[in-house]
């Protein structure tokens, strides 16, 4: 991702959080210049509002997902299994180590112009296919035995995304374990029945 100014830099966060603390409707321009340390001309030489800020905080949110996913799937291999499990792992460790940016991304976009709307739904259909692509991949590999394949999509999806709204780091239950809990249970969603041979034969 491009290297942006202090300034700019200074003014996504403080727009995040107001939006993540008050929601979108209820910030203020001036609040949100004001909390990046700023006056109002300043903050308009990177930004015409609050609709610019939104749909740059949602592409930064979207861009810094989608590079969390690439770098997991780039270390696994071509198993659907594998490609599953790494999706649903940076998924939900991104909604738990990112809980405003995806807060943001999940509840906000119904401020967006049309326009601008058709554009980030594009964006959620290709995050939506990273999971469609290995479940498919599965089901077609015959590892994956469920007869509902885009119902196991959502609920993985919905399971995922749901960590951003609950999860603490002070709980019990700690980032890794819940990785590895999430991955457990995609598994089982989708039916997974990996291929053995316990003659030692390639099946």
């Amino acid at each position: 991702m491009p290297v942006r100014p202090s300034g700019q830099n200074a003014l996504l966060q403080a727009a995040r959080q107001e939006f993540a603390e008050r929601g979108y409707g209820s910030a203020s321009i001036r609040d949100i210049a004001q909390r990046a340390g700023m006056s109002l001309s300043a903050m308009y030489h990177y930004y015409s509002g609050k609709q610019d800020l939104l749909h740059a905080l949602l592409e930064e949110g979207m861009d810094t997902y989608f590079a969390a996913c690439a770098e997991a799937l780039a270390a696994v291999g071509d198993a659907p299994a594998d490609r599953l499990s790494a999706v649903v792992a940076a998924t939900t460790r991104f909604r738990a180590e990112h809980p405003a940016r995806s807060n943001i991304v999940l509840s906000e976009e119904r401020h967006l112009t049309p326009e601008t709307l058709a554009h980030f739904s594009r964006r959620h259909a290709e995050a939506s296919n990273l999971f469609r692509h290995a479940i498919e991949a599965g089901v077609a590999a015959g590892v994956f035995l469920t007869p509902y394949p885009d119902e196991a999509r959502r609920a993985v999806i919905a399971m995922c995304n749901a960590v951003a709204q609950w999860f603490r780091p002070d709980r019990e239950l700690s980032l890794d374990a819940l990785v590895d809990r999430h991955v457990e249970l995609a598994l089982t969603i989708v039916e997974y029945r990996p291929q053995r041979s316990w003659s030692g034969r390639t099946p």
